[in-house]
């Protein structure tokens, strides 16, 4: 008769083993429990409290004093406590992550600075984003990093968009020109909430930085620009391309000019009625049934919570919506200034691109 079991398992079970416990016998080199106290009581002392076990040994051996090694040292203390930083040492204090919720444009806006090689130097773009549409609401171009240049770009932009006081936040990095006196009192006369990344953390600004790997990747950009006036051309060439005709992924591949103006309904409509009249010419054609064509997302985050829903009952957002409808979209070419792009690096020019 066949049984369900291994000829190994069935002659162990035949003879099982008795287990004996031994006896515990401690090592001849354990501390006995005076030592262990005299070693507590040394790292314990006023002297020696904010004092590492490596420093407490050698001055207890310049002492002609050996209570144990360096590592029993360590032993005993992890024994009794956790082994910690003992010194007095500046510690940074806790950052949350930044939490920003858009569910319509012009409530969260995004800026950050590049640089553009030029020939023999460095120019700095500043861009403004709508996270929520992605759309560019303002650039400049300068030859410095400058928080006036900055502030001139925000007030401009903040001004052409519309916006209403007490509705928008402007996030950013923690770059001098976004933590800069200047800017802060800007904001709080336009009555504009400031938001920061985290020290350190690059992924807390992640709608610019997408935006300016977009624009750098972008057919035609040039390892390096001819000079100041090669790159204006080239900012006043793909800035209209981006907002106008680059057909965003996470926008449903609209535009970030038909989302951020309110007018993609209708272009959904016609993909929608596009997609059923080829739907019925070859319906085998279409597996998995009738397409429908993607939309924008609702709500846009940045830095989700756990848990957090898909979608936000109106009146829920953390910044309130604004009723009043974008202003009307001005594309202007910028017009130069005396001493633009001056070689002084006392002169800071710009030239602001606010829609």
């Amino acid at each position: 008769m066949a049984l369900a079991v291994s000829h190994a398992s069935w002659y162990r079970d035949l003879k099982p083993k008795i287990s004996v416990e031994k006896p515990f016998v401690p090592s001849p080199r354990a501390l006995n429990p005076v030592e262990r106290s005299a070693i507590l009581v040394a790292l314990n002392s006023d002297e020696f409290a904010d004092k590492s076990p490596a420093q407490v040994f050698h001055s207890l051996l310049d002492r002609d004093e050996y209570f144990g090694s360096i590592r029993t040292f360590y032993r005993v203390l992890a024994s009794v406590m956790p082994v910690i930083e003992r010194r007095a040492i500046a510690r940074h204090p806790y950052r949350p992550a930044p939490q920003l919720l858009a569910t319509a444009p012009n409530q969260v806006w995004s800026w950050d600075i590049t640089k553009l090689k030029a020939a023999g130097h460095f120019l700095c773009l500043y861009v403004i984003l709508d996270i929520f549409s992605r759309y560019v609401v303002g650039w400049t171009l300068a030859s410095t990093e400058s928080s006036q240049i900055a502030i001139r770009l925000i007030e401009e932009t903040y001004r052409r968009q519309g916006v209403k006081p007490g509705t928008l936040i402007l996030h950013s990095d923690r770059g001098p020109s976004m933590t800069a006196g200047t800017t802060y009192d800007l904001l709080q006369r336009l009555e504009i909430e400031p938001s920061h990344s985290r020290p350190r953390v690059s992924d807390d600004n992640p709608f610019s930085e997408a935006q300016f790997k977009t624009f750098k990747y972008s057919p035609g950009f040039p390892d390096k620009f001819g000079g100041p006036d090669d790159a204006l051309t080239h900012c006043r060439r793909l800035f209209p391309w981006y907002n106008d005709e680059h057909h965003h992924s996470s926008l449903g591949y609209l535009t970030p000019a038909q989302v951020h103006l309110g007018v993609h309904g209708p272009v959904l409509d016609r993909r929608a009625i596009t997609l059923a009249r080829a739907f019925e010419l070859n319906p085998n054609r279409f597996v998995r049934g009738l397409s429908i064509p993607k939309r924008p997302q609702p709500v846009v985050w940045i830095n989700r919570p756990k848990n957090s829903p898909s979608t936000v009952a109106p009146g829920t957002a953390q910044i309130i919506a604004s009723t009043q409808q974008p202003a009307e979209l001005l594309r202007l070419t910028g017009t130069r200034e005396p001493a633009l792009f001056d070689p002084l690096s006392k002169l800071p020019p710009s030239v602001s691109h606010a829609h």
